[in-house]
């Protein structure tokens, strides 16, 4: 038996790529991929959007969290070809120019990462997390983050800053995570 891989012809390429058209932190998209690409490599290497960081690959630790039609998901685990027509939001796409995100600033003041290297994936998490408005104290915001995790153990403040920004929406000081 041979194990040799089956060469890559014309005619074969052509029926693994696929055209994807969506939108990412607001902007259109359109290109053309394997039908293999993860999202996470889309955004990092189609898109050159590093932001979003490959940590296991396997979709245990989190750092890859990115926001697709305002839902949190584990880019490693998702086919980009299933993306088309999808509103994509990355850490990139947060900031409003030199105006951040609220759960950024409440990381940035919380002193909420040492590394940073899961502090996308954290902050991505979290705005999905305020989305869905199940989180009512610290103890839902531990539970609903518990699938992104920090080899740093930045955890108490991560905790302090996402509280932070719930308590700002729940008590209407700021409307909603945009």
């Amino acid at each position: 038996m041979d194990a040799s891989p089956t060469p890559l012809t014309p005619e074969r390429t052509a029926c693994q790529v696929h055209t994807v058209r969506f939108h990412l932190n607001g902007v259109a998209r359109t290109v053309r991929l394997e039908a293999w690409t993860t999202l996470l490599d889309l955004l990092r290497e189609h898109c050159g959007l590093t932001g979003t960081k490959k940590g296991c690959d396997h979709g245990q630790c989190g750092a890859c969290t990115v926001l697709v039609d305002g839902r949190r998901i584990n880019a490693c685990l998702t086919l980009a070809v299933m993306q088309e027509g999808a509103t994509i939001q990355t850490i990139e796409g947060l900031a409003h120019g030199d105006l951040l995100h609220p759960l950024q600033q409440a990381f940035v003041d919380h002193d909420a990462f040492q590394c940073g290297y899961c502090t996308p994936g954290q902050i991505c998490s979290a705005v999905g997390l305020l989305r869905e408005g199940h989180a009512q104290n610290e103890d839902d915001v531990r539970e609903q983050m518990s699938g992104n995790l920090c080899r740093c153990g930045a955890y108490p403040n991560i905790v302090k800053a996402v509280v932070e920004v719930l308590g700002h929406q729940q008590t209407g000081a700021w409307k909603a995570v945009r």
